[in-house]
């Protein structure tokens, strides 16, 4: 029944998706049909523009050849590189975390039911920081948002293995741990849509998590083949939280190349 519920609930959604979810105004501009609706949404983004009787410029036409190969446009490779190993070390964090969590929790005495409880903080923390995350993303910098909150990450995961001995601390770290990094999976999925342009979008989000997933099978076996290393779990634990370090400096890194890139457009702009 978890699976059905699982599967059903996603499916009524579609109709209220349907009704309220704006298409992109840039793509409909582009495809160049229902302007009325590009007004309206617009409108709903700014509604003290004038709009009325305005017309909309249409975007160059997208350049030939496969969308992938726009993935490796000069302007775009470094970017597209930076993204998919932050995905890929992210989904592996949490892949790693769900699977294998409450067998670690286990071996240290906790009954099966503290494991799934503390186990469920994660996810939690995940939603919750989806929206905390993205709310800070609207109003700073969101590739530092994000690094700021995989750096916290990488420290929160470490804790997990010198507090469980503690039922409520333990649980406490994997919270705030769902918080930061699949709070911060949503916040870059949203990142990746912003970084690519209209012509190269969807793909570019795709991909970015085709490769996360690889990520995620990869965390799904690495938890297996580290309780097989006998490691004890503060090493263990200290171990996961180095993908997060990563995932963080990586996006930084995003951050200060878009910034260089983007400056010589700006002072062109203002110029």
């Amino acid at each position: 029944m978890v699976l059905v519920l699982g599967g059903v609930l996603p499916l009524l959604l579609l109709p209220v998706l349907w009704v309220l979810l704006p298409e992109s105004a840039r793509y409909l501009v582009t495809a160049g049909k229902r302007l009325d609706e590009v007004t309206r949404t617009l409108r709903r983004i700014a509604p003290e523009a004038a709009l009325q009787g305005a017309t909309y410029r249409l975007p160059p036409r997208p350049p030939a050849g496969s969308p992938v190969s726009h993935l490796f446009r000069p302007e775009l490779l470094r970017g597209t590189l930076l993204m998919w190993l932050a995905f890929f070390m992210s989904m592996l964090i949490i892949y790693l975390l769900s699977s294998w969590l409450p067998t670690l929790l286990k071996t240290t005495g906790a009954s099966l039911q503290a494991a799934a409880l503390i186990t469920m903080m994660f996810q939690v923390g995940g939603t919750l920081g989806a929206i905390a995350l993205g709310w800070l993303m609207d109003r700073a910098n969101p590739h530092y948002v994000l690094a700021v909150a995989y750096g916290l990450a990488a420290l929160f995961i470490a804790a997990i293995g010198s507090f469980t001995a503690t039922p409520w601390l333990v649980g406490t770290m994997v919270f705030l741990a769902g918080f930061c990094v699949s709070g911060g999976q949503v916040g870059a999925n949203a990142l990746s849509a912003a970084f690519y342009p209209t012509d190269c979008r969807a793909t570019g989000v795709s991909w970015a998590n085709g490769i996360g997933r690889i990520g995620s099978v990869i965390g799904s076996m690495g938890g297996g083949a580290m309780l097989a290393m006998g490691l004890t779990l503060p090493a263990l634990f200290a171990v996961v939280g180095i993908p997060a370090i990563v995932a963080g400096l990586t996006l930084a890194m995003l951050g200060v190349h878009r910034a260089r890139t983007q400056r010589p457009v700006a002072q062109a702009a203002r110029a």
